[in-house]
């Protein structure tokens, strides 16, 4: 194992162990709205304040963004992890046992290391460039799936962009008249590594932030599945707007979303 996921794991699971501590007791939870529909609460700075010192630890110069305490500029900017210390924050707070931890490292701008991590189950998801996807130390792969039919996707509601409503129940419905069903679970880190173990399928979302995707990114790639924004390119980072799944399928994905979508969109 790369030493570098391996301090990622660490990471990790010592922020998982901050999260469960605060699952026994959830009326201790202290919950604010940062944003219009968006809360955050005391367990996720405190988790991502852990996943700091453990990576700092091991790497002083390093630098780290992450959801909740932005960016902390190290000496070497050759090297920046990218955090969520919890993804599905709203699940959390209402006591769904659905959301994850979330860590990526780019170097020199590419991301060579992921980590997503579910405390609840215990399930960790992880990723080296050009050395595969795993879950549990398994090899994971994508599902077979060539085209729509019989498939279950999954999405996240634009429920931070409601400007952007009629046009992504366009392209639900584009979908799921061929699909088997679609589910809504509330944490795109979790919807991309289920996509990297082909428990779903596809995944398509729009307005996510770097740390929603980086990890699921390269569990996805590694795990041989294709990444892409909603015009079929590689803008999702900028944008926000990622499509993701078997290759054939996500392509699938993209041919039948694009003519339904605005043009702000597919930028």
């Amino acid at each position: 194992m790369h030493p570098m996921l391996n301090i990622a794991i660490r990471a990790a699971r010592n922020a998982g162990k901050v999260i469960l501590r605060a699952c026994e007791d959830l009326s201790k939870v202290e919950a604010t709205q940062k944003g219009n529909n968006d809360f955050v609460t005391n367990v996720d700075k405190e988790a991502e304040a852990v996943i700091r010192e453990t990576i700092l630890k091991a790497y002083p110069n390093h630098s780290i963004v992450g959801e909740e305490l932005g960016q902390l500029e190290g000496s070497d900017a050759d090297y920046l992890w990218v955090v969520d210390p919890l993804d599905g924050t709203t699940n959390f707070i209402q006591d769904i046992p659905h959301f994850c931890v979330s860590i990526a490292l780019k170097v020199k701008g590419r991301i060579e290391q992921a980590v997503v991590y579910d405390p609840i189950r215990g399930e960790l998801f992880t990723a080296s460039r050009g050395q595969g996807a795993q879950l549990n130390s398994k090899r994971i792969r994508v599902s077979n799936a060539k085209d729509l039919s019989g498939t279950v996707l999954a999405t996240g509601f634009p429920f931070k962009h409601k400007h952007h409503m009629d046009a992504y129940m366009e392209a639900f419905k584009a979908l799921f008249v061929h699909t088997s069903d679609i589910r809504r679970a509330g944490s795109a880190a979790l919807d991309m590594a289920y996509v990297a173990a082909g428990r779903v399928d596809g995944f398509f979302e729009i307005g996510l932030k770097p740390w929603d995707t980086a990890a699921g990114q390269l569990l996805v790639k590694e795990a041989g599945g294709l990444v892409m924004d909603f015009a079929g390119g590689a803008n999702f980072e900028k944008s926000g707007n990622i499509v993701c799944g078997a290759p054939k399928l996500a392509q699938a994905l993209v041919k039948e979303i694009r003519p339904v979508l605005t043009e702000s969109l597919l930028k």
